[in-house]
């Protein structure tokens, strides 16, 4: 059987408001493989960000691990945790916090130059991927100078420019139009396809998660698989 690329074992997520305890997310359990598809829906404040957070290790669960190729992300010191999450997961959100001062190019190449990679080696990466996106043409574009959708093409690029092992994105095409998000949800199931990198989406857009593999549904803090729509459902 394939090993887990990301693991979420009896995940909790408490919170306080005053004399109140809310649960949030209770006992959390999910496994994604090698190339995997998944979707994770529910209703306004379910607690689906904060899951998302918690399995990238931008949140700590109040109780329960999360294991990020085989490590527990939140028994990491907080560097060890940053090289995890710059080796081993690439993030899309629904607005594309793209930095503004830098062109698409420099934004893109971030990441790598974390890793400490050569500025030149960097930047040749930065602008194949983001030839592979239909922005080679762009490359020196600052953010606004770049329409919504090529925003999140950008966004997109960065998250894969170190070809992590898994994607989390979340509402990744929420803040675009139909056309648009079309575009940038197909490019995101060609990328997965071509590069072999897996994918948690949240979305409340079920015709979206209809195209993932598997479906994930929060309520009430509780995460329950779905079976996926039928054929043709639309």
């Amino acid at each position: 059987m394939t090993e887990p690329i990301l693991e979420a074992r009896d995940v909790h997520k408490n919170f306080r408001q005053g004399p109140v305890t809310l649960e949030v997310l209770q006992g959390i359990a999910i496994s994604v493989t090698t190339g995997e598809r998944i979707a994770i829906v529910g209703a306004s404040g379910s607690g689906k960000t904060t899951l998302l957070q918690i399995l990238g290790g931008l949140d700590r669960p109040t109780t329960g691990q999360v294991l990020v190729d085989g490590r527990d992300i939140h028994e990491q010191t907080e560097e060890e945790r940053g090289a995890l999450r710059n080796r081993a997961l690439g993030f899309v959100y629904q607005f594309h916090h793209l930095l503004p001062e830098f062109t698409a190019l420099e934004n893109v190449a971030m990441p790598l130059l974390i890793r400490r990679m050569n500025v030149a080696e960097a930047r040749g990466k930065a602008q194949a991927i983001l030839d592979r996106v239909g922005l080679g043409q762009r490359l020196d574009h600052r953010p606004d100078q770049l329409s919504g959708g090529e925003r999140q093409r950008a966004a997109v690029a960065r998250a894969l420019v170190t070809e992590p092992k898994i994607v989390l994105a979340d509402e990744p095409t929420g803040n675009l139009d139909g056309a648009n998000a079309e575009a940038v949800f197909a490019l995101m199931l060609e990328l997965n396809r071509e590069l072999g990198t897996s994918l948690i989406v949240v979305t409340h857009d079920m015709r979206l998660a209809a195209r993932m593999e598997r479906i994930f549904e929060i309520e009430r803090g509780i995460l329950r698989e779905r079976p996926l729509p039928a054929p043709g459902f639309a």
